[in-house]
């Protein structure tokens, strides 16, 4: 069984990867289960926050250094390179640990999705204040998926220059990716990572998170982008699945892009961004799934997941929309709209849930289960945070309010 490893002995593979370009710890000991999509469902969860910070999954790390600090750029700059490393290998060591994917493995799910910055991969420029040394808790976060029988989606959540302009791409502001050698940077990012995990057979790449199309991302030049991974995807391992998000852009519009063989698409479905979405009750929550589902991810010629989704029917985790933004439920966010209150939703545990609560999140759950699975499957959106109670699968299962097993129903039929 694979250990964890001292800091010293990590910088150690650290140093060995540089001059090898891959770190080949075992490989030949990994036997991952064999996956057809066709016939099985992806069920998983991502690992938000851990090795990408995201100010509403972990505040406590960005309280500590101050108004400044919104995303992980400002944060390393506000820090320093020296206690910005020492702070986030405090993070990466105790946020998540071998016990979580045994959990994970032990509630049925088949996947874990890891978001990693590009940051963590390439040189970086000097003007770029990040720090890096993540790859050593992937390293680990595969074999700990292997030994639990997990597949790994290695997920590149931020790109230079920013494909999305959220703080989940590491740097919140202008959508600047596509711009200067942006792209080739990111090529780099996503190659470096092929290099040191093609050879795991329980690992499957992601091209890229959420690049925004109307947020000003050009789709033919991000359809180029996709083409370049594709073909170094194939290259190492020519039967190899990839995933590729949507863009924000309607599933079936990728219909005819690439070949369906092998190809996941990634769609991502939120109902809290949207003030109209916010007044509506569970009922109308559910109905909305169960038509997105069919008017979208099942005109897919690809393997269609929604690879990020949630609990949530309100935006009241703190900072979700953004550290120091308040919520468009409550009127936090402006005067001009809310819903609700807030109470036991912005911070707390699931345990606070009142009863209706519990039912009703469990309800729009169960609903969104059935709605994904009428497809490729889904990746729930995120395993663990600090205090974000709508939002933390590991809460939600410990409550029951996530179904256990996992096609245990107490709504059924939501979607038929």
């Amino acid at each position: 069984m694979f250990t964890k490893l001292s800091h010293k002995a990590l910088f150690t593979l650290s140093a060995l990867a540089a001059v090898v370009g891959a770190i080949p710890l075992g490989v030949d000991e990994i036997h991952a289960p064999s996956v057809n999509y066709d016939v099985d469902k992806i069920r998983g969860v991502n690992i938000g926050g851990w090795l990408v910070l995201e100010p509403w999954i972990t505040p406590a790390i960005f309280e500590e250094v101050g108004d400044a600090a919104v995303d992980e750029w400002t944060l390393t700059e506000v820090l320093g390179k020296e206690k910005a490393r020492d702070r986030l290998l405090e993070h990466w060591e105790g946020f998540v640990g071998q016990d979580d994917f045994e959990e994970i493995a032990a509630a049925g799910l088949t996947h874990v999705r890891i978001p990693v910055g590009y940051w963590a991969v390439i040189p970086l420029n000097d003007d770029e204040p990040y720090v890096n040394g993540q790859l050593d808790f992937l390293d680990q976060a595969v074999f700990w998926a292997q030994s639990a029988g997990l597949q790994v989606i290695i997920d590149l959540h931020g790109a230079p220059g920013s494909q999305n302009g959220f703080d989940n791409s590491g740097r919140k502001g202008p959508v600047q990716w596509q711009q200067g050698d942006t792209v080739d940077r990111t090529t780099a990012a996503i190659q470096g990572l092929i290099d040191r995990y093609y050879e795991y057979p329980n690992v499957i790449f992601e091209a890229l998170n959420e690049p925004s199309i109307p947020g000003g991302v050009d789709r033919n030049l991000l359809s180029q982008y996709y083409g370049d991974f594709e073909q170094r995807i194939h290259e190492a391992t020519p039967d190899a699945t990839l995933v590729l998000h949507d863009g924000f852009n309607p599933v079936d519009s990728w219909n005819g892009f690439l070949s369906e063989d092998n190809v996941v698409i990634d769609n991502h479905h939120y109902e809290v961004f949207d003030n109209s979405l916010l007044t509506k009750d569970v009922n109308t929550h559910v109905q909305n799934v169960c038509a997105h589902s069919s008017g979208q991810l099942q005109k897919s010629d690809k393997w269609a997941i929604v690879g990020e989704w949630t609990g949530a029917m309100t935006d009241c985790a703190k900072y979700l929309n953004g550290k120091g933004v308040g919520a468009r439920y409550d009127g936090t966010m402006s005067a001009d709209f809310s819903a609700g209150s807030c109470d036991g939703k912005s911070v707390g545990t699931v345990a606070d849930f009142s009863d209706e609560d519990k039912a009703n999140t469990r309800r729009f759950i169960e609903g969104q289960l059935d709605a994904w699975e009428q497809n490729s499957g889904w990746v729930f959106w995120t395993w663990k945070t600090e205090s974000a109670p709508e939002w933390d699968m590991r809460q939600l299962l410990a409550e029951g309010v996530f179904p256990q097993p996992l096609d245990d129903r107490q709504f059924p039929g939501q979607c038929d």
